[in-house]
C-alpha cells in the first residue's frame, strides 16, 4: 500500500508538471528543455521556507506558503530566461533553457546551505495525497479557464501562426512570456509538493533526463491537450513499474522495452493520444458509438 501512494504521489506531482509544460509547448508552441531546472527552483524555494524561515502557523498554511514561495520563485526564474530568450525565433529557447537546468543543478550541488551534493534533508513532512490531488485539480480548472478566455486565445493563436498573430495586433512577446512564466511557475508548484511528500532532495532528482520525460508525457498525450498531459504522466509513471513485475525476464529488460513502446507509440500516432482534443463525455461517447460500443 506505502508503494502504490509512493507511486500514486508521483504521479500527481507529475501531472502538475505535465501540465505546466503542456502550456509552453503545447499551447503556446514554444519549445522549453528546462523544466526540471523549474522543478528545482521551486522545489529547493519551497524547501528552504519551511526549514528557516518556517511561520507559527498550522502545518497546512505553512505548505501553502511553501508552495506559493516555490511557484514565485520558478516563475521568476522562466522570465529571466524568458525576456531576452522569447523575442528569438527558432530553438533559442530550447538551448536557452536546456543551459539553465543544468546550471541550477549545478550550482545547488555546490551550495552547503542547500545540503549541496549530500542533499537536503529534514523537509517537514507536509504534504500528501489529499494536497498533491488538490492542486492537480486546481491546475486543470485553471488552464481550462486559462485556454478558453480571451488570453488563452491570443496563446493559441501564437502556436497557430505568429506572423498572422503579431499582424492582427496581438503582442506576442507579452503572451508568450506570460505563458512561460505561468508554466515555469507550475513546475515551480510541484516542487514544494514533492519536497514535502519526499522530506529529501537532491541535485540528481532534477538532471536533464527528467526534463525529457516530461516532455514525452506530454507530447504523448498530445501537444495542447490538456487531457493527455494528465494521461501521458499517468501512463510513463506507471509504465516501468508495471514493467518491473512482469517476470524477472521483462524486468531485466524493461527500459528497452519501455523505450521500444514510446518509440512506437510515436510513429504509430505521432499526433499523441489526444491530440489536440479534450476527454469529454461527448468525445467518449462519440468514441464509443464509432467501435460500435453501446
Amino acid at each position: 500500500m506505502d508503494y502504490l501512494a509512493h507511486l500514486a504521489l508521483n504521479a500527481g506531482v507529475f501531472m502538475i508538471l505535465a501540465l505546466g509544460l503542456n502550456l509552453i509547448n503545447g499551447v503556446c508552441g514554444q519549445f522549453s528543455l528546462g523544466h526540471a531546472g523549474f522543478w528545482a527552483v521551486g522545489a529547493y524555494a519551497g524547501a528552504a521556507y519551511s526549514l528557516f524561515a518556517p511561520l507559527p502557523i498550522p502545518d497546512w498554511a505553512n505548505l501553502l506558503i511553501s508552495c506559493g514561495v516555490g511557484f514565485t520563485a520558478a516563475a521568476i526564474a522562466g522570465l529571466i530566461i524568458g525576456i531576452p530568450c522569447l523575442r528569438l525565433r527558432g530553438d533559442y529557447l530550447a538551448i536557452a533553457t536546456l543551459g539553465f537546468g543544468e546550471i541550477i543543478r549545478i550550482m545547488i550541488n555546490n551550495m552547503e546551505v542547500l545540503g549541496g551534493s549530500r542533499g537536503l534533508t529534514g523537509i517537514p513532512a507536509w504534504s500528501n495525497l489529499f494536497w498533491i490531488y488538490l492542486f492537480v485539480v486546481l491546475t486543470v480548472l485553471f488552464m481550462i479557464n486559462l485556454v478558453r478566455g480571451t488570453h488563452g486565445r491570443a496563446i493559441i493563436s501564437i502556436r497557430e501562426d505568429e506572423i498572422a498573430a503579431d499582424s492582427m495586433g496581438i503582442n506576442t512577446f507579452k503572451y508568450k512570456t506570460i505563458a512561460f512564466a505561468i508554466g515555469a511557475g507550475l513546475a515551480g508548484l510541484a516542487g514544494p509538493l514533492f519536497a514535502h511528500a519526499q522530506q529529501f532532495l537532491h541535485p540528481n532528482n532534477f538532471t536533464f533526463i527528467w526534463s525529457v520525460i516530461i516532455l514525452l508525457m506530454v507530447i504523448l498525450g498530445g501537444l495542447g491537450s490538456i487531457s493527455g498531459a494528465i494521461v501521458g504522466a499517468l501512463i510513463l509513471t506507471a509504465l516501468p513499474e508495471v514493467l518491473r513485475f512482469m517476470g524477472e525476464t521483462v524486468a531485466q529488460w524493461r527500459m528497452v522495452i519501455y523505450s521500444v513502446m514510446l518509440i512506437a507509440l510515436m510513429l504509430l500516432r505521432p499526433e499523441g493520444i489526444f491530440g489536440k482534443r479534450e476527454l469529454t463525455l461527448h468525445w467518449l461517447q462519440k468514441l464509443l458509438r464509432d467501435r460500435g460500443v453501446g
